[in-house]
């Protein structure tokens, strides 16, 4: 059974069962303690939390979560049935069936014929987990499914018992295992092996409330949950291993292919047994499992950066390039892996194929940094072997290992495999430490940033009782009445002249921040008191809004009417700055193509960023044409029209949606000229594009590897800043006596002018530097056989007259064995050289060694070759020293 058709008779099995169908959310949500959606449960968070009332009508729910998990990442494909990215298949009850429920619905599914809709197992190679203390489940298996005693095992807190991991919702689980047979490992149920019994689905019974507690286990139960709750999680892709007869989930029928491919890319065989190739067949496993979770990642609109989400995707994408390297490829390979994973998932994601263009520009260009960052690792590496070797050591320090993994990105097992090479060792103890030191400072800032996870439950009331009405489309001001007021994080019944408030409100005029678009500004009227308000957001699955104001004068009651107003010249810009961003977006695609795609914008009055996902910088012709495009449309004077439909019949019109957005199954269209824009989005709009106003395109910039950001003004912004650059450039023409229109002929004849003055000064500079080498060749000093200048020159030379200088020397002092020794003070730095002729080097003398001992009496480092190195330093006073130093050093020679 396909992978595909696995997921299609689960949902249909909940769906016959009355569960509503939820698509899987992005693998991005707005959560402060998550990169991605983890486990199947994320999107459903706020309902078994309490800060939110389920949507549901049945009160059940069932989805197919798209889930990424990235601890640990260098343990991917040393076990064979953990993945990265992984298909969480879930049945939800809110309140409605519990413990004999959740058991005989998936049973059924497991069990039933594959005529029937089932999977087909074998009940008899089905054992099953509960909690110690869970005699209800235990009995509820052996009584009313019929599962022997001897095929129910008890565990502790530690494998069957879930939480959150902070305070909240818990409760026992109960997991259900396949026996795979006795050729995977001994007999005796889950407790004996868990390899030959492979755990399949858990089902979590939410009855109680836990209390604050680190470790699993090692928190309090306070209590009941006033409605139990029912979480399921079943893996499909273990599920597969199984339907499909394979090994392990590997070589299922999503990722087999990839191993297949890396076959014929690298020579290499997948399972050949042996020490070799069991290190080899993991390096196939983390192609294949690093190249659907890349994929599916950059699928959601992530593309590689050094941080965030950004970076484990940049991680991944290495990963690939360094294990299929190991295994014998030559040149780029990712394409391949990326087109061969996409086709076997796109039966699954019917999405990616329309993004495939754009999924491989991205993987192929971090591939090409990458070999780059290899080719300069492989430098930093031969430079500190060198360095190790020609200090008579063995092992290459620890923290240089690091610094190679760290800041060159240079894998360890590559700096392995070369020390090995080099007759060096690595020092791994060191290693270690650095790589933990790194992991706990990641910890620590992770958990850090779980404080930022905002307790909705403060405002559930007001969610689930009375949704704020949104009239801002259509009217500046309306009456509102006071339903909710909240000080210092906690609900107050009035607030006082110069409280910093948020008011809820039932019906609003004021855009909340959303897509983009910053909130509007504006006051809370009543009588004599006024409140200001600076900002505006959304709570509770977008439903509620929320005022932030400061009371400026009197004071509000909960429950009184107010006269809410929005600043009328703040909504007019900021409705010009929006529908300028639209414009952008169709201008940047028409010139572009289709695989320039949003990544974020925000605009706000005059103002507006646009991010998009594309590898290469603009030039300056295609940032013009996108500024006349974009002007042509607001001069077209197009009707913009906003109107409510499905998402569907949306999609079908060609409606451009934001990665890593959910929408419902109700969304707003605006829609600029018919086919010049149409997108999903919810902000406001003028009317009509002419009155936008001017679109001032004032450049682009790179925000991140594969991501550039166009900024630009609107309305009387542009206006400014087209007359600002007009009085520039009249300014100009007047200083320089030439008419506007000839000023770019002008200015280029200047700057000729201009670099010619500069080459001539640096001839009469080169010239200068060789008179004074034909003097300093005379105080070479003899230390037996071999040369020795050691010369600290005047103030204010660069490191490149340093190496002119050298050269110049070294080529005066003839083949016979000699050393030049440079040095200068230049605010506050010490660049300096070391040259060594022929006759010198053939007596061991490295230049690249001698450079190295030199930086650590002037505070600094440096690198090069046997006949030629520089470095800098920060430390003057030590110039003297590192003279007497080297002049010692060649004694010994």
């Amino acid at each position: 059974m396909q992978t595909h058709e696995i997921r299609d008779r689960f949902t249909q099995h909940f769906v016959d069962a009355g569960h509503i169908p939820v698509p899987s959310a992005s693998l991005i949500l707005d959560d402060p303690t998550l990169l991605f959606v983890n486990a199947g449960m994320v999107p459903f968070k706020p309902y078994f939390l309490g800060q939110q009332t389920p949507p549901f009508d049945s009160g059940t729910a069932t989805s197919i979560q798209k889930c990424v998990r990235t601890l640990d990442i260098e343990e991917v494909g040393i076990t064979t049935r953990h993945n990265t990215f992984f298909q969480m298949a879930g049945n939800f009850s809110f309140g409605q069936y519990f413990k004999e429920g959740a058991i005989e619905l998936a049973w059924s599914l497991l069990t039933n014929s594959q005529a029937d809709g089932g999977f087909g197992l074998d009940p008899e190679r089905l054992w099953v987990t509960v909690y110690t203390e869970d005699d209800e489940a235990a009995e509820i298996w052996e009584n009313k499914i019929g599962v022997p005693a001897e095929r129910i095992q008890r565990m502790g807190m530690e494998d069957n018992f879930w939480s959150m991991g902070v305070p909240g919702p818990c409760g026992p689980s109960s997991e259900i295992y396949y026996d795979r047979g006795p050729e995977h490992g001994k007999e005796g149920g889950p407790i004996a092996d868990d390899n030959r019994y492979m755990e399949i689905w858990n089902l979590v019974f939410m009855e109680s409330i836990r209390g604050e507690g680190d470790k699993k286990g090692g928190f309090e139960i306070l209590g009941e949950l006033p409605n139990k709750n029912i979480d399921t999680g079943l893996g499909i892709e273990r599920l597969a291993c199984i339907l499909q007869g394979v090994d392990n989930v590997y070589e299922t029928d999503l990722l087999h292919p990839v191993i297949e491919a890396t076959e014929k890319l690298t020579g290499t065989t997948y399972g050949a047994g042996g020490k070799e190739g069991e290190l080899s067949d993991v390096r196939f496993r983390v192609i294949a499992d690093h190249s659907r979770t890349a994929m599916m990642i950059i699928l959601d609109g992530v593309t590689p950066s050094n941080e965030g989400r950004g970076y484990i995707l940049r991680r991944l994408l290495r990963r690939i390039v360094r294990s299929a390297r190991l295994l014998g490829a030559q040149g780029t390979t990712i394409e391949t892996f990326m087109n061969t994973i996409m086709d076997t998932m796109a039966p699954s994601f019917p999405e990616i194929e329309q993004n495939r263009e754009r999924i491989l520009r991205v993987a192929v260009n971090e591939e090409k940094a990458f070999l780059k960052t290899l080719e300069s690792g492989t430098h930093r590496f031969d430079e500190a072997a060198a360095t190790v070797k020609g200090s008579g050591q063995t092992v290459l320090p620890g923290g240089q290992a690091f610094e190679l993994h760290d800041t060159y990105g240079f894998p360890i097992d590559l700096t392995l495999e070369m020390a090995a090479e080099a007759g060096l060792e690595v020092d791994m103890a060191a290693f270690d430490a650095a790589m933990k030191e790194q992991r706990d400072r990641a910890k620590a800032d992770s958990k850090a940033k779980k404080t930022g996870n905002i307790d909705e439950s403060l405002y559930r009331e007001w969610v689930d009782a009375h949704p704020t009405e949104f009239v801002g489309f259509d009217t500046l001001d309306h009456d509102s009445k006071v339903i909710g007021l909240v000080r210092g994080g906690e609900k107050v019944g009035e607030v006082g002249q110069g409280d910093e408030v948020e008011v809820i409100l039932d019906i609003t005029p004021m855009y909340a921040e959303g897509g983009g678009q910053l909130a509007d500004r504006g006051r809370i009227v009543v009588g004599d008191t006024v409140l200001s308000v600076h900002d505006v957001q959304k709570v509770g699955n977008k439903k509620l809004w929320v005022h932030k104001a400061t009371v400026e004068n009197g004071g509000l009651d909960l429950g009184q009417t107010v006269r809410t107003e929005v600043n009328p010249t703040w909504r007019h810009g900021a409705r010009q700055a929006h529908t300028a961003t639209h414009l952008i977006h169709a201008a940047l695609r028409q010139v572009l193509g289709p695989t320039a795609v949003q990544a974020g914008s925000m605009n706000k009055p005059g103002y507006l960023r646009f991010d998009f996902n594309y590898t290469d910088q603009l030039t300056s012709a295609q940032l013009d044409e996108i500024a006349v495009i974009a002007n042509q449309a607001v001069d077209a004077d197009f009707a913009v029209n906003t109107f409510e439909t499905s998402l569907e019949r949306a999609k079908e019109m060609g409606a451009m949606a934001l990665f890593g957005e959910n929408y419902g199954d109700e969304v707003r269209v605006v829609e600029i000229g018919g086919p010049f824009s149409i997108e999903l989005c919810g902000g406001t709009h003028v009317e009509h594009s002419s009155q936008i106003g001017p679109v001032a395109v004032l450049g682009e910039s790179s925000v991140g590897s594969g991501a550039r950001r166009i900024e630009a003004y609107s309305g009387m912004d542009s206006f400014a800043f087209f007359s600002k650059e007009a009085a520039l450039a009249s300014g100009l023409a007047e200083e320089l006596k030439t008419p506007t229109d000839q000023l770019p002929e002008r200015i280029a004849q200047l700057t000729e002018r201009l670099r010619a003055a500069e080459k001539e000064i640096e001839n009469l500079r080169k010239k200068e530097l060789a008179n004074q080498t034909g003097e300093l060749v005379k105080q070479a000093e003899t230390i037996g056989d071999i040369k020795f200048l050691a010369v600290k020159l005047p103030d204010g030379l660069t490191g490149g007259d340093m190496r002119t200088m050298a050269t110049d020397l070294r080529g005066r002092l003839g083949s016979d064995p000699a050393v030049i020794v440079l040095a200068s003070s230049t605010d506050g730095k010490v660049p300096f050289a070391v040259a060594a002729t022929p006759g010198a080097v053939d007596k061991g003398i490295k230049a690249g060694q001698y450079v190295g001992m030199f930086g650590g009496y002037v505070g600094g480092k440096g690198g090069g070759k046997p006949d030629l190195a520089q470095g800098s330093g920060s430390d003057a006073s030590g110039i003297e020293a590192g003279f007497t130093a080297l002049r010692e050093e060649i004694g010994k020679v």
